[in-house]
């Protein structure tokens, strides 16, 4: 076993010295690195590694069960990425092969998209018509407690093997809601999750075409345009894109997407990282088929990514009208790097910046026209501040026993059958959806208003219309 042990060790050290030269560091003399501010001290260097290489020989010799190298190294790595954001983490060759499953709009699990706020695993968004999205799953709910394990000190990719199983298998979530004054229990039933990128498309107070986006994959692009072509044929005079509880997905797609409506040549979006000279650039291609209708894109907290690209640049390039809610703020570029062995990295390389030079990151797309979206506002309270919130107290919140107005805490029990959790009932009315009502009432405004305009040429040409004006039509 010490043998064998060694000779990895050997072998590791060996390529920590090809690595180190591979960075471009040469000697005290020479180029120290190939990135400005790091590995400037070489010597440095490979003696903080060799703390690695030590730590795994006493692991190995010492520790009171046989271990695999491998699961060492893993370790290691997992290690590393947590000192980075909280977007950039090691996949293991599962958590590859699944990340690839989800490009293509099919998985297994309950249907949220997860990621971390303030060390604190966070719902970015539920996915529609899943059953965390019928059980009353929302965009900003924290994630304390998967089944009887707390999330405090759990990866996000331990997170997503946890919430990830068999169909028909159960799990229960214990969660943290702004405006509740008890925790959340969800008790939900796996299944086989497939997203299609169009959820639903049809026609609404006779000419206003409605097209919602559940994910930005790889055909959305071209799927959009067919919608609205469709939708034009039926007699749709105007547009509204329904982004919301849209997770992101693919930057192309969503790239595709705006070059639907923006004027060749018109930003998108770009990208800086630590390189300037990497810089990326991405702008409208092809002329615009569609810039005969008005449109409206209709965001809320769990739009990110990828539809929060598409929303800013219809908004920095005053395309449309965004309305709702901000968006969630993922605008950071992470980069999946394959690894020999069928892991990978999954490496935040640079930040998404807006055409107007607003970085997504943490702040979200503001609307042009606020409309929240809550089922009582007259009734709503926040338990507590959002933004003031740490990682320690929020956590400190889901084991109390008494609120902060010494209330008795306890934990209100959900799920897919309960009738408040949102799980609509197929018997009742479709729900009011005043952000949905705000688009149409905007484009049959605008409708309005142009109608006036053709028909008062003196307005349509600018001028002021005056007594004079009046009197002579008289």
């Amino acid at each position: 076993m010490k043998k064998n042990f060694f000779a990895v060790l050997l072998l590791i050290a060996a390529l920590m010295t090809i690595s180190v030269r591979g960075w471009g560091i040469e000697g005290e003399d020479g180029p120290k690195t190939s990135s400005e501010g790091f590995m400037e001290d070489p010597k440095a260097l490979f003696e903080d590694l060799q703390i690695v290489a030590d730590s795994m020989t006493l692991i190995g010799v010492d520790y009171v069960e046989q271990v695999k190298v491998k699961d060492l190294i893993y370790g290691a790595v997992k290690g590393m990425m947590g000192t980075l954001d909280d977007y950039s983490q090691f996949l293991d060759p599962e958590g590859f092969r699944e990340i690839t499953e989800e490009t293509r709009g099919e998985f297994g699990g309950i249907g949220i998209e997860i990621g971390v706020r303030q060390g604190v695993l966070t719902v970015i968004s539920p996915i529609e018509d899943t059953p965390a999205f019928r059980a009353g799953i929302k965009s900003g709910d924290r994630v304390v407690k998967i089944d009887d394990s707390s999330t405090m000190d759990m990866t996000l990719d331990d997170a997503v093997k946890m919430l990830r199983g068999e169909p028909g298998s159960s799990i229960k979530l214990v969660m943290i809601r702004e405006g509740e004054d008890k925790l959340l229990e969800f008790d939900i039933t796996r299944a086989i999750i497939k997203v299609k990128s169009i959820k639903e498309t049809r026609l609404i107070d006779g000419d206003i075409g409605y097209i919602k986006i559940s994910e930005f994959q790889e055909r959305t692009g071209y799927d959009v345009k067919s919608a609205i072509k469709n939708l034009k044929e039926e007699g749709a005079k105007s547009l509204i894109i329904d982004v919301r509880n849209n997770p992101g997905g693919l930057l192309d797609s969503s790239v595709e997407t705006a070059d639907l409506f923006l004027p060749q040549g018109a930003m998108i979006v770009y990208t800086e990282g630590r390189d300037p000279s990497k810089r990326m650039e991405f702008k409208a291609r092809k002329k615009t088929e569609f810039d005969d209708m008005a449109l409206v894109v209709l965001v809320n907290k769990g739009s990110a990514s990828a539809a929060e690209i598409f929303a800013g640049a219809v908004k920095d390039n005053k395309r449309g009208l965004i309305i709702g809610e901000q968006t969630f703020g993922k605008g950071s570029v992470q980069t999946v790097i394959p690894l020999k062995d069928g892991s990978a990295l999954r490496i935040t390389t640079a930040a998404y910046y807006t055409p107007s030079g607003k970085n997504l990151r943490d702040k979200g797309v503001d609307p042009d026209i606020a409309v929240e979206e809550r089922e009582n506002i007259a009734d709503f309270e926040a338990s507590w501040d959002e933004e003031q919130d740490t990682k320690e107290r929020i956590f400190e919140k889901a084991g109390e026993k008494k609120d902060r107005s010494g209330k008795e805490k306890g934990v209100r029990k959900t799920g897919e059958s309960d009738p408040g959790n949102g799980a609509g009932d197929p018997d009742k009315d479709e729900p009011y959806d005043g952000q949905l009502e705000a688009a149409i009432n905007v484009l049959n405004g605008l409708r309005i208003f142009e109608g006036y305009k053709s028909s008062h040429p003196v307005m349509a040409a600018g001028e002021t219309v005056t007594a004079d004006h009046v009197a002579g039509e008289e």
